[in-house]
């Protein structure tokens, strides 16, 4: 269903893909999803927008240098990223990009919260974030797979407000949402014992499938990887894949 216009400041409002081969990721991406393309210019860097149905839904920008492989990024909402990024550095995270003006869509800056994923602050104006969620083809949920889940439900409490709910807090299964559960749009899941030796914490997000297991052959024809095969869920029906360049994103059945 289209999301209304007015995100509430800290819940995820758009994402994006850094990709080393721009063409070859759209061309994954739009086969998969279906999914429209509008590249920007070389004012915005070639940035490519995705939408469906005529409304925006993520977006595609060529990996900077020395990125080590492609990867999706989350951004939160703001009405102040200057005040977002005091906070940020006052609850023990990096600013790894100063605030930074995107034309007339915004404003955005690059975080690193304290356990080293990598989260962007999004200010906007014209470009509010993603038109449509929850369906087939569009975000669905934002996760941070965390390394320190303690010290992570508190950064975000901190710097991003979030009104945390624990939905889970057991040794198999602790998770965050970043709001009262009905209205939740993310979540924090301590996965300190199922993340390798030496992870960081990162963010992952979920699209939408209207055949999660369809989806799972789709991303395999067009040279994608199963991460982890489709399994049932209390809220879906999900799988773990890469794209052909190695970004991990999950599918969500919808």
């Amino acid at each position: 269903m289209p999301v209304p216009a007015d995100f509430t400041p800290g819940s995820p409002c758009w994402l994006d893909l850094a990709a080393a081969d721009p063409d070859r990721s759209r061309t994954f991406y739009t086969s998969l999803f279906g999914w429209q393309t509008e590249t920007g210019g070389e004012e915005y860097g070639n940035y490519v927008l995705f939408s469906k149905d005529g409304l925006p839904v993520a977006g595609l920008a060529p990996a900077g240098p020395g990125q080590q492989r492609d990867s999706w990024s989350t951004y939160l909402a703001t009405e102040d990223i200057a005040a977002t990024t005091r906070k940020v550095v006052a609850a023990g995270g990096q600013v790894l990009r100063e605030p930074m003006q995107v034309g007339e869509q915004g404003t955005m800056a690059v975080f690193a919260d304290p356990g080293g994923a990598l989260v962007c602050g999004w200010q906007p104006e014209t470009h509010l974030g993603f038109g449509l969620s929850g369906e087939a083809g569009a975000p669905c949920w934002f996760e941070l797979l965390s390394t320190d889940y303690a010290a992570s439900v508190a950064f975000y409490a901190q710097a991003f407000d979030w009104k945390t709910e624990t939905m889970s807090d057991s040794e198999e299964f602790r998770y965050t949402l970043n709001r009262p559960y009905r209205d939740s749009t993310a979540g924090i899941l301590d996965a300190a014992a199922t993340l390798p030796a030496g992870a960081t914490s990162h963010w992952l997000v979920y699209l939408g499938a209207p055949d999660t297991d369809d989806a799972v052959l789709r991303v395999q024809e067009l040279g994608g990887t199963v991460m982890r095969p489709a399994w049932d869920s209390p809220f879906g029906r999900l799988a773990q894949v890469a794209d052909p360049a190695g970004a991990v994103f999950m599918l969500i059945s919808v």
